[in-house]
């Protein structure tokens, strides 16, 4: 008999990272504080799976950082803030605050989490948009972790 494999609580990273990007969604439309933001995303269906934990620390840091975070984006535009989607700010919020506040998380992570929400959540190639933003933030926030990755593969 195979027991059905399923996500032991406080594991799963990717689905905190969407409730944090569900509760970002909705504090940028002025949806609730973000105390009543996290009580209503406790009855998504997901939460049981996410790492809560760091879905609240993540969430509550983007939202703490949110000025910060976005003086940090804003010079890798081609646009102003105000005209990104909220998806698509929500997402480079979360990543960037992965990128700047967490070491833990290794940048290629990161990068790829914040794709990923946007292949799942955003815009038909507004993922391509997010990666663009996230390589060039990732250069600027970790350069000898980005200089030592790609100087490994330059003497290949």
């Amino acid at each position: 008999m195979t027991e059905k494999s399923t996500p032991k609580p406080g594991q799963n990273r990717r689905k905190s990272r969407e409730l944090a990007l569900k509760g970002l969604y909705s504090l940028f439309l002025g949806s609730g504080e973000l105390k009543e933001i996290i009580e209503n995303l406790e009855g998504d269906e997901d939460y049981p799976r996410a790492d809560i934990e760091y879905f609240k620390g993540l969430l509550s840091g983007v939202a703490e950082c949110a000025d910060e975070l976005d003086a940090r984006i804003a010079p890798l535009l081609d646009r102003s803030i105000a005209e990104l989607s909220p998806i698509e700010h929500a997402i480079l919020c979360i990543a960037a605050f992965e990128l700047v506040h967490d070491l833990s998380i290794p940048y290629r992570v990161a990068i790829n989490e914040g794709v990923e929400l946007a292949k799942r959540f955003g815009g038909t190639d507004g993922y391509k948009y997010v990666n663009g933003v996230l390589d060039k933030l990732a250069a600027e926030a970790r350069p000898d972790e980005c200089g030592r990755e790609n100087g490994r593969r330059s003497r290949k």
